[in-house]
């Protein structure tokens, strides 16, 4: 029974200590946690859990951010985190973000996740535009940011439209120019291919270094008035406080440095500021509400605290952390290096196993060409075989003949002796006939004169029959006769016929195939890294030219005409508040309060 009730109780007592939880979201620029935390924890616990999750160690850049009837308010870390107007239900959500900026990136960011988050942030202010982004910056800012994500370009992996999903460029860039994704997409690649050999915290870090000299980095602007009701902006960021005009965030009219400011205060909606130097008046001004009062303040405390800070020696903390991150640096970069070899020496066997593999490839081509050019020769030498017996038949058959031929040809002079022999005897009767008509032409002449002469004979006769019928009435008379002889020749025409023989030649002419073999060589890509801003200019100046024929004028914003104006002037954000500040800060005040 007592060890019944003892039990109870030790119970009840573990029921007692157990604290009261609810739940936080936290959500970074790439990823969301959740956390059971304490009723009874601070800001700093939280914040503190959420940092050693994160492995972050900078801390002092990054706070809590939530959102009070629309407007930015930050987890103070001495107060209770359920004190804060929270919304009740749970989870609370808190955005994990950088509150105040570096003025240097390259020196002042020691961890890769701070540079990470930083990336991110920034990245997503100019997207957003909440910074102001030059088209030719946003389009080298792309291509580090393409970097980051994808590694070094191949363009064997990263073929045209791999970028068409990605969100690079502020859609005010997008629209400002007749230009295609496409379009965009090339030049941004053209950049990107010349990054090679940057890891990721180096591209993310090059896009800092350029980011960090855009007019509106880092800046929080803020509504004011000054004495006479004149609506201004205040910015606050690393460097000091600036004084805008509402309608141009890029430069300031007025600029008071930290080591110029020696106390901020508040009252209501008033905010007080004592310059350092006493003999100078305090100047006021007033903001829309006093949250914003709050906020400016926390900012200006945060950021005159890193400002001074930065110019001193380094804590042991900080000490620590640069000597680790170095260490962490050269190791990567021996790991680089040992990469880029390994790389290299892969990249060399694989150009072999290529080189190999097209020796082969054509190896087998040559070998199968032999093989076509055996068959080819095969079939030629069957077919020259097939001729060569084609033409020993036509051998055979011309020989026959040219036998027949000859035989014909002995026929032939056989029949010419005969021919002859028969034209001998026939001259020899054309001459006899010759002789026989000679000789019946002289007799023919003689009868010829027989007849003249019988005719004569008988005309005389007649005149004496005439004469003895008149005189005797009875005289007879008799016919006379002739008689004539024809002779023809005949000639025995002699037709000789020709034998005409025509041969056909072949001829077959075959080539061997001679490959060429290609020589590839293949140059190592070497990295130029922008260091020097005149490099980095002229090749901003030369993308601006490039494109400012496809500018539509119609779509510029007043941020766009107030930038060109100032890149005219040769203004930047440096040179316009170093040109603010050698006014004495006395002048600066009065010109304030007289705005």
């Amino acid at each position: 029974m007592a060890g019944a009730i003892a039990s109870r109780m030790s119970f009840s007592s573990l029921k007692r200590k157990q604290p009261k939880t609810f739940t936080v979201r936290i959500a970074t620029m790439d990823a969301e946690m959740e956390f059971s935390c304490e009723v009874k924890w601070k800001g700093k616990d939280l914040f503190d859990l959420v940092c050693r999750t994160l492995g972050l160690r900078e801390t002092w850049f990054f706070g809590l951010q939530y959102t009070i009837k629309d407007t930015v308010a930050w987890l103070k870390m001495d107060k209770k985190v359920l004190d804060h107007d929270v919304p009740t239900e749970e989870p609370v959500t808190f955005h994990f973000l950088a509150k105040f900026y570096p003025e240097n990136a390259e020196e002042e960011l020691v961890q890769e996740i701070t540079q990470h988050l930083f990336f991110l942030q920034v990245k997503k202010q100019i997207l957003d535009e909440k910074i102001y982004c030059p088209p030719e910056a946003s389009v080298l800012l792309a291509s580090y940011a393409v970097q980051a994500k994808y590694g070094d370009y191949d363009p064997n992996v990263h073929k045209r439209g791999f970028l068409a999903q990605e969100e690079l460029l502020p859609k005010r860039v997008i629209n400002l120019y007749q230009m295609t994704p496409e379009m965009w997409e090339e030049r941004i690649t053209a950049w990107y291919a010349e990054h090679r050999g940057r890891a990721r915290d180096e591209a993310e870090m090059e896009y800092l270094k350029i980011a960090q000299d855009l007019e509106m980095y880092g800046v929080n602007y803020f509504a004011i008035r000054n004495k006479k009701g004149t609506e201004l902006l205040l910015g606050v960021d690393a460097l000091g406080l600036h004084i805008y005009d509402p309608d141009n965030r890029l430069t300031p009219k007025i600029s008071f440095p930290w080591n110029e400011i020696r106390n901020i205060s508040y009252s209501d909606k008033e905010f007080t500021i004592k310059p350092l130097d006493k003999k100078i008046d305090v100047f006021k001004f007033n903001s829309s509400k006093l949250r914003v009062n709050k906020l400016i303040l926390q900012l200006c405390i945060g950021n005159h605290d890193l400002f001074m800070r930065r110019r001193k020696a380094d804590s042991l903390e900080v000490q620590q952390m640069k000597a680790q991150a170095r260490e962490e640096k050269a190791r990567k970069q021996m790991e680089r290096q040992r990469l880029a070899r390994e790389k290299q020496m892969r990249e060399e066997a694989e150009r072999t196993r290529d080189e190999l593999e097209r020796r082969l490839m054509q190896l087998k081509e040559e070998a199968t060409m032999a093989n076509e050019a055996l068959m080819r020769s095969e079939e030629t030498a069957d077919l020259l075989a097939e001729k060569a017996q084609i033409t020993e038949e036509e051998a055979k058959l011309l020989a026959q003949k040219a036998a027949e031929a000859e035989q014909e040809m002995q026929r032939i002079k056989a029949t010419a002796i005969r021919t002859e022999e028969e034209k001998r005897l026939m001259e020899q009767k054309v001459l006899e006939a010759e002789m026989l008509a000679l000789k019946m032409a002289e007799e023919s002449e003689r009868r010829a004169k027989e007849a003249d002469q019988l005719k004569q004979d008988l005309q005389e006769a007649r005149e004496s029959e005439r004469r003895a019928k008149q005189k005797l009435l009875e005289i007879t008379s008799k016919s006379s006769y002739t008689q004539s002889v024809n002779s023809s020749t005949t000639a025995l025409p002699t037709d000789l016929s020709s034998f005409n023989l025509i041969s056909e030649s072949l001829s077959f002419d075959f080539k061997d195939t001679d490959m060429k073999r290609l020589s590839m060589e293949i140059e190592k890509e070497k990295v130029e890294y922008m260091e020097k801003s005149k490099h980095l200019q002229e090749q901003l100046n030369e993308l601006k030219t490039e494109i400012e024929a496809l500018k539509l004028k119609e779509r510029e914003t007043a941020l766009d005409i107030l930038h060109n104006e100032n890149a005219s002037r040769g203004n930047s954000k440096h040179n316009t508040i170093k040109k603010l500040t050698l006014q004495s800060t006395k002048s600066r005040v009065a010109f304030f309060e007289e705005l």
